[in-house]
Order: C-alpha cells, then structure tokens, then sequence
C-alpha cells in the first residue's frame, strides 16, 4: 500500500472531536457502523480508535476517495475499522445489507438531491428499529437567516454544480420521513454546522 495515497483535508482535524461527541452519545455500543461518502479516510480512522466496540465500514464512490481511505487504514487504522467498499448512495443496492447504524459528513450539500434521497432509502432497508442516522454538514433552517459564511459557500457550490448547495434542514426531514426515518434531535456544531439525528421507525 502506498502512503502517498493518504489524502487529507483540513476541516477533518477540526471537526472530528466535536463529531465524536455526537457519536458517544447516539451510536449503539456495538455492532457495524456505515459511514457514507468517507472521503479522505481521516474520520473512519479516528472514529474506529475512538470506539472499539463498533466495527467501523468505511465507503465512498469515489476511486481516489477509497485508495485513500485504505492507505489510511494500512497506515494507522485500528483492526475494527474495516476495508472501504465502493457505495454510491443514489444507487439502488448497495454492498452492506444492514447496519447498526450510518453516519454520513458532508456529503448532502455537495452531491445531487437524489443522492440524499438514496441515502434516505438505503436506511430505511439497512436499520433495525430505534437505530440512528447520523448527517453532519451545513443547512438552511427556517427562521435562521443564513450565515454569510455558508451563504458564499452555497453559492460557490451552485457555481461548481447547479445540483449541488445547501440542504433545508426541513426538506431532508421530510425526504427520511418518507423512508420510515423520524426525526430524532439537532445538535449545534462549531462553525455554522449542524449534525441532524434520525432513527428507523
């Protein structure tokens, strides 16, 4: 394996504690977490060191975003942290059949609505009742005028991909309603993020 695969992303070290703390509180105390769009690798590595009683499965659709992912691991991952596998959330199957529970970090503000609604729909088949999802990232909220740090950041989005740009918190409740997913809670994160919290009915 070679380190030089290792992709890094700043905002990963800076958010990775306060998201973790969400994590302690709502994931289950074992059995198979499935993290969407892993990206990078940095969060699954730190995630699995941080709880053991959890085999962590990490996934992207990206090939770069997995040959990072698995140098990662080789690197410095803890043997409950397992190998990536390719999962496009739109798509309709997916490589893990269930799951205790899924998390997912940035990925709904910058992918096509139908991936969300891919995500919805693969939770809805992969969790047992009362067991979490858990998004992390940027939203528009209803009566919370926008931050203008999110607001140029929604905009470069829209620029890059006209399908891409922050998510109303609303919206994407209805979408995981609509897959037998019900809202659970919203915790306030650091620099005008949010983590939304949904468990299968």
């Amino acid at each position: 394996m070679n380190p030089d695969a290792r992709r890094r992303a700043p905002a990963a070290a800076r958010n990775r504690d306060p998201i973790l703390a969400v994590l302690r509180a709502v994931l289950p105390p074992s059995g198979l977490v499935l993290e969407l769009a892993s990206g990078t690798g940095e969060h699954a590595v730190h995630f699995a060191r941080a709880l053991p009683g959890l085999s962590w499965q990490p996934s992207d659709p990206d090939p770069d975003a997995l040959a990072s992912i698995a140098a990662w691991r080789e690197a410095e991952g803890p043997s409950n942290l397992l190998a990536p596998v390719a999962l496009d959330a739109a798509a309709p199957r997916w490589p893990v059949e269930r799951a205790e529970a899924l998390v997912c970090i940035n990925m709904v503000h910058i992918s096509p609505w139908r991936s969300t609604e891919g995500l919805m729909a693969g939770a809805g088949r992969l969790l047992p009742s009362g067991n979490p999802l858990v998004l992390y990232g940027p939203y528009r909220r209803a009566g919370h005028p926008i931050e203008p740090g999110n607001q140029a950041f929604d905009a470069d989005l829209r620029r890059r991909d006209p399908r891409w740009g922050l998510r109303d918190a609303g919206d994407v409740r209805a979408c995981a309603l609509n897959s037998g997913l019900v809202f659970d809670q919203l915790v306030e994160m650091p620099a005008n993020n949010l983590c939304l919290v949904f468990r299968k009915r």
